[in-house]
């Protein structure tokens, strides 16, 4: 619900993990409905005060560029939009770098309907984006929102270029969905020079540990 206490807890998670992180927001994040004025007009004051004011942050090592973009906003229930400026962001990022960079999105809300996670929204202008992410040579893109464990890959333009979709489970809540319903998952990704596999790990109260759920590999399409 957006409180104080929640993101105070956050802040304390993420500054623990001891290695660069790349945050974007999502609907919870956003202030609650019945703080009415707030939620449409600063949707985000809580997460940019206690968490980042960077609504587009970026991550970069050799070989690997990440972008992150908000879809979060007050004037929906819980669905995402994504506007011109983050897709003028992502297009400006991406499409000077070599097709040898292996290129990641990071978005809260789903850019397509996925058949595997049965009926579900997504963002607003969310064809826009998937576009130009296919545009620019986009790898991966990284989203949550559904609470469910999923890797799909899309071939965006037949023959030409594969973007591959990586939807993250619910990682430390007890927000699950259908099969994965009380059920936490992360996602571990290796990123190679040819190829690039992702891990779903899910978390095993027995043993009180994340271990390898499902993996799989991908080639990286020149």
């Amino acid at each position: 619900r957006a409180r104080t206490h929640e993101f105070e807890a956050a802040a304390q998670m993420i500054d623990a993990f001891g290695a660069p992180v790349l945050v974007v927001p999502g609907n919870h994040d956003v202030y609650a409905y019945w703080y009415f004025l707030s939620r449409i007009f600063r949707p985000l004051g809580r997460y940019r005060r206690l968490i980042t004011d960077d609504l587009t942050p970026t991550f970069e090592r050799d070989g690997l560029a990440v972008l992150g973009i908000n879809s979060a906003h007050g004037r929906t229930i819980k669905g995402g939009r994504i506007g011109a400026k983050e897709r003028d962001k992502v297009r400006n990022f991406f499409a000077p770098k070599g097709r040898d960079v292996f290129k990641v999105l990071v978005v809260h809300h789903h850019l397509t309907k996925i058949q595997a996670l049965g009926p579900h929204d997504v963002a607003r202008k969310a064809q826009k984006t998937l576009d130009v992410a296919s545009e620019v040579g986009v790898d991966l893109i990284l989203c949550g929102h559904l609470h469910i464990s999923h890797i799909e890959p899309l071939e965006i333009v037949p023959d030409e270029h594969r973007l591959v979709i990586a939807s993250a489970g619910t990682a430390t809540s007890t927000r699950g969905r259908r099969k994965h319903r009380q059920t936490n998952f992360y996602n571990l990704i290796e990123v190679l020079p040819n190829a690039f596999t992702i891990e779903e790990r899910r978390y095993l109260p027995a043993e009180q540990r994340f271990l390898c759920d499902a993996s799989t590999h991908f080639n990286r399409v020149p």
